[in-house]
């Protein structure tokens, strides 16, 4: 609520449907059937603009065509560490026991 105070209304909601649209990629074209949660962490956690850049990296890959799913996950999921890593953030769910 804080940031949608801060920057209004219009337009967290145009970053949150930007960042709906960055899961349902990474979800369509890079979950190997192991990676949902940390895909869904990472574009909740991560700004948009390190997200924006995570795609684009991703999408650059000369040889994207040639991945195997699995090897396009995992670099999808390396990529996101490594930004939240820049940031200080952990990609982890916690669970309580």
């Amino acid at each position: 609520m804080k940031k949608a105070h801060q920057i209004g209304m219009k337009a967290y909601n145009a970053e949150q449907e930007e960042k709906a649209r960055i899961l349902d990629i990474l979800l369509a074209g890079y979950n190997d059937g192991r990676k949902k949660t940390l895909f869904c962490v990472a574009v909740y956690l991560l700004d948009l603009q390190d997200l924006q850049a995570v795609l684009r990296q991703i999408e650059d890959r000369a040889d994207l065509e040639t991945l195997t799913l699995k090897e396009k996950s995992a670099f999808a999921a390396w990529l996101l560490k490594a930004a939240a890593a820049k940031n200080n953030i952990e990609l982890k769910l916690r669970k309580k026991k």
